[in-house]
C-alpha cells in the first residue's frame, strides 16, 4: 500500500509542479522584475542541501537576503522581519511564502516533492548526514518538500529537534491522504504570519 502511495505522490508532483510553473510564469516574472530593482543581486538564491537518502541537491528560490547574508549577522538564523539583511521585497515573499515557488522547478526534476520534510542545508543543525542521529536518518527516507508536516503545524516556532521529529512521524505514518491535508493548511497558513521567524 505504501508503494502505490508513493507511487501516486510522484504523479502528483509531476503534474501539480508542471501546472504551477505554467499557471504562475507570469507571477514569477513579476516577482523577478520587483527583485531586480530592489536590490542588486541574482533573482534566485541558490544553496546545497540534503534530500532523498541524504544526497545534496541545489535548492531554488527567490532572493529575500541581500547578497552573501549567511556570513553576515545572525548567519543562518533570522530572527524577526526586521532582520537588516532581508530586503524590502523579500520581506513580502517571506511573509507569504513567495519565495518558495521556484521549489516547483525542484520537484519536476526530481529532487524534491509538493510535500515532505523540509530539506536542510548540508551543514545545519547537523555538518552532513552522516552526522545526524540514527533515528533522524528515517526523514531522509522521503524526498523532501516544499511544505511539510513540521510546517504547518510548527513554522520556525521549534527547535530543530522537534521538528525532525515530526518529520520522522511523517514518513513512519505516510498515506497520500496526508499530503492533501497538509497541502491544505498551507494554503491557509500563506494568509498567517505567526512562527514564520524563529
Amino acid at each position: 500500500m505504501k508503494r502505490i502511495n508513493l507511487c501516486l505522490k510522484r504523479i502528483i508532483d509531476i503534474i501539480g509542479s508542471l501546472v504551477g510553473l505554467v499557471i504562475l510564469s507570469p507571477v514569477f516574472l513579476v516577482i523577478a522584475l520587483f527583485i531586480k530593482m530592489d536590490s542588486p543581486g541574482p533573482v534566485f538564491f541558490v544553496q546545497d542541501r540534503l534530500g532523498l537518502r541524504g544526497r545534496t541537491f541545489r535548492i531554488i528560490k527567490f532572493r529575500t537576503m541581500v547578497v552573501n547574508a549567511e556570513n553576515i549577522g545572525d548567519g543562518l538564523r533570522v530572527k524577526s522581519e526586521r532582520d537588516p539583511r532581508i530586503t524590502k521585497v523579500g520581506r513580502i515573499l517571506r511573509a507569504t511564502s513567495l519565495d518558495e515557488l521556484p521549489q516547483l522547478i525542484n520537484v519536476l526534476k526530481g529532487d524534491m516533492s509538493l510535500v515532505g520534510p523540509r530539506p536542510p542545508a548540508t551543514y545545519h543543525p547537523y555538518d552532513g548526514y552522516a552526522k545526524y542521529p540514527e533515528w533522524a536518518k528515517k526523514r531522509f527516507e522521503m524526498r523532501p518538500g516544499i511544505t511539510g508536516l513540521a510546517q504547518v503545524r510548527l513554522r520556525n516556532s521549534a527547535p530543530w529537534t522537534e521538528r525532525i521529529e515530526m518529520d520522522v512521524k511523517y514518513v513512519e505514518q505516510y498515506h497520500i491522504a496526508k499530503d492533501f491535508w497538509i497541502l491544505f493548511w498551507t494554503i491557509r497558513r500563506v494568509f498567517t504570519k505567526e512562527n514564520i521567524y524563529a
